[in-house]
């Protein structure tokens, strides 16, 4: 069994990491996040050999959710010519309003509205499987209600969304945000993690929760 790699793509106005999960040897991936473009997310990973099985969204603002419906359409098109089971987004239920109104996920102020809808609802603690990899659903509400990152334990991962950031935190002045809230999150559920634990966030450069612990001036270290 080959070990579980992560890609990244930065998309879209505000440079939003899109990345993309998939075990070494395999040709799926499950994308998180299409923050624009996604028939171009779609057509460059089938270019380099990927099959797209999954899509994740960690929370409904518009620069993470520009390319759902489109990344969705094409690799579904393709899982109904090759055979295979339709392709489904999966999001924290408490974020199912957010997802839907473009007044709310801020695409409206952003000049594009846009609302989406998940395929799958999950909850705190629900695990997720897909191209073979355990995906644990942990909710982090703060930077939106229904924000969630997503820990895959195996291999030591933890895409935060834009719950924790190198040395920040989300922001929190859009619809549904509460700094206490988001500070409370990330002490509780993110800082018990293993500490060589990587974190692959919403945008910017990698950290781990060992650093975060020490330097992040958010979280009162």
């Amino acid at each position: 069994m080959g070990e579980i790699k992560i890609g990244r793509m930065v998309l879209g106005m505000c440079q939003t990491n899109t990345y993309f999960l998939y075990r070494e040897g395999s040709a799926e991936a499950v994308v998180v996040d299409p923050a624009d473009k996604g028939a171009n997310i779609h057509a460059a990973l089938e270019k380099n050999g990927f099959r797209v099985v999954g899509i994740l969204l960690t929370h409904g603002h518009f620069d993470h959710i520009w390319g759902l419906d489109e990344l969705r359409e094409a690799a579904n098109e393709k899982a109904q010519a090759t055979g295979h089971e339709q392709v489904k987004a999966y999001a924290c239920v408490d974020e199912k309003q957010l997802l839907g109104i473009p007044k709310m996920n801020v695409s409206l102020q952003a000049g594009r509205p846009c609302g989406v809808e998940a395929d799958v609802y999950v909850t705190d603690g629900e695990e997720i499987t897909l191209a073979d990899m355990t995906i644990r659903v942990i909710a982090t509400p703060g930077h939106t209600a229904g924000g969630c990152c997503f820990y895959i334990e195996e291999a030591g991962f933890l895409v935060s969304g834009d719950t924790l950031f190198q040395e920040s935190v989300g922001r929190t002045d859009f619809p549904t945000g509460s700094m206490g809230t988001l500070v409370r999150s990330i002490r509780e559920k993110l800082l018990i993690l293993p500490e060589e634990t990587k974190v692959y966030p919403g945008h910017g450069s990698e950290t781990t929760i060992g650093y975060e612990k020490k330097y992040n001036p958010f979280l009162g270290a």
